[in-house]
């Protein structure tokens, strides 16, 4: 644990000797000056995180300390001492930047009083600022990776909600990352100091969900044996994030209206409400005003939530964005597992980005952390992608086409994002197979070479172009 230093700067000894005694036995260390001037010079020397400053000092005046000091050094707090008390010398030490002062005499508990006053205070602007740098970096745009135009949109909404209070209204599928938006919303507000705490609606059980949420009193029902506070109430200044908030039935929807209209709630079995003054940010992948329309969700809730709302695109409406996320997620994996992977294969990227990725970018997380831990080569090529990546055939769980241009628009898919990267990757095995000779390549897999070659010329491949990387693979295994 740190060593809490305390300076105290008097020119009378019975007050530094007692000082040091008494706030030496709460195992602070303590030094002590008996000129300004010695004062300011121990201040330079070393890190002091409390002072205990006389405002008459035999060689300067204690408040030209404190002025002097406190604008460069807002992490030394200051409790100021005088023998003249009077109400104008505490205002202008506390306008100057005092924590608190001390009228002499005063007793050892007053001294040990302010001192906790004073130490408490500076550990709880320190955790904010510490809380605030996290919450900073892990919901920082960079950690939100992406260029595309509709996420830069996002950023742009993101600033300039962020600063307020209005309720957000977070659209977007499952794995999109609508909480890491919500905290960098969180993040980039006046409440970044406080709490923010992320609910996911759809896990909470049905028969406690109004607990959890508003807390209930003792004996408010069976197993309620004494009093717990609900999460609006641990939100209390800070944010809530309301993820999957459609997944509330109709009773609890009620209730969080009032909580958003009045900031008034009532915990399970209390005769009294409760205040807030949680930000609440909501989320939602399903099709809400469908839900409106059908009477599974309240209108007037539905507006009241909508107050700002930001739709995430899928990552399939951001192509361009799976390169540097697969990279991004390939270098934090490579760190977590300690494995040295240089990358992926032109090929591999190019399957990697013309998949559809129905779980968004949750998914494709998960797909490349699974590549890092069974990567045996320095690069993750398309033959060593498609024999450990099981990628789910897209449009399985679409409906029947309904008509022949459905019908075409669906083989099409199916044959750009599944047949042709199993095709290149056909032809690429062959030609490694025989070390680039395509005749004899042609001839193993039962195919006539004119037949082989128009496949190649297809997928712009060519034995030149094989044995250079064949080189560069035999390279590689040669220097390790």
């Amino acid at each position: 644990m740190k060593k809490i230093n305390i300076l105290i700067i008097d020119d009378e000894p019975v007050i530094c000797k007692g000082g040091r005694q008494i706030l030496s036995e709460k195992n602070y260390q303590v030094e002590t000056c008996p000129t300004g001037q010695t004062g300011l010079e121990a201040i330079r020397k070393e890190p002091f995180d409390l002072v205990l400053l006389d405002m008459k000092l035999p060689d300067m005046d204690g408040m030209d300390i404190l002025k002097s000091v406190h604008p460069t050094n807002p992490g030394i707090y200051f409790i100021v001492m005088t023998g003249y008390s009077t109400v104008p010398n505490a205002v202008e030490a506390m306008k100057s930047g005092a924590f608190d002062y001390l009228a002499k005499p005063f007793t050892e508990d007053e001294l040990l009083l302010v001192v906790t006053k004073a130490l408490e205070k500076k550990t709880l602007v320190e955790e904010n600022l510490s809380l605030r740098k996290e919450l900073l970096h892990r919901f920082s745009f960079e950690n939100i990776i992406g260029e595309d135009p509709k996420i830069l949109r996002i950023f742009e909404q993101i600033e300039k909600v962020a600063p307020t209070d209005s309720t957000v209204f977070l659209f977007g599928e499952s794995g999109t990352g609508k909480e890491l938006f919500a905290g960098a919303i969180h993040a980039h507000s006046l409440r970044a100091g406080r709490q923010f705490i992320a609910v996911d609606c759809s896990t909470l059980s049905p028969g406690l969900l109004e607990s959890e949420l508003f807390g209930h009193v003792k004996g408010a029902f069976t197993g309620a044996v004494r009093e717990q506070e609900g999460i609006f109430e641990m939100a209390h200044s800070g944010t809530l994030f309301l993820d999957d908030v459609t997944n509330l039935d109709l009773e609890i929807q009620g209730k969080l209206l009032r909580v958003l209209e009045t900031g008034e709630y009532k915990p399970v079995g209390a005769g009294y409400f409760k205040k807030t003054d949680a930000r609440i940010i909501a989320a939602t992948n399903r099709d809400i005003r469908t839900m409106v329309e059908e009477g599974k969700f309240r209108e007037d809730l539905f507006y009241r939530l909508n107050v700002f709302p930001v739709v995430i695109p899928p990552l399939r409406e951001r192509k361009a964005d799976i390169p540097k996320l697969a990279y991004h997620f390939l270098k934090r994996f490579c760190r977590k597992t300690g494995k040295r992977i240089e990358g992926f294969s032109d090929d591999a990227l190019e399957t990697l980005s013309n998949y559809a990725w129905p779980g968004n970018v949750r998914q494709l997380k998960n797909v490349v952390e699974r590549l890092v831990i069974m990567a045996e080569d320095t690069t993750l090529d398309l033959l060593y992608l498609l024999d450990h990546l099981q990628l789910k055939l897209p449009g399985k769980d679409n409906p029947i086409p309904e008509s022949l241009q459905e019908l075409k628009t669906a083989k099409n898919h199916l044959l750009t994002q599944v047949f042709d990267p199993l095709e290149k990757a056909f032809l690429l095995k062959a030609l490694r197979n025989t070390k680039g000779n395509i005749t004899q390549a042609a001839g193993k897999v039962g195919m006539q070479r004119s037949n082989f070659c128009l496949l190649l010329k297809k997928h712009h491949l060519s034995s030149d172009h094989l044995n250079k990387k064949l080189g560069e693979e035999n390279l590689e295994k040669n220097e390790t």
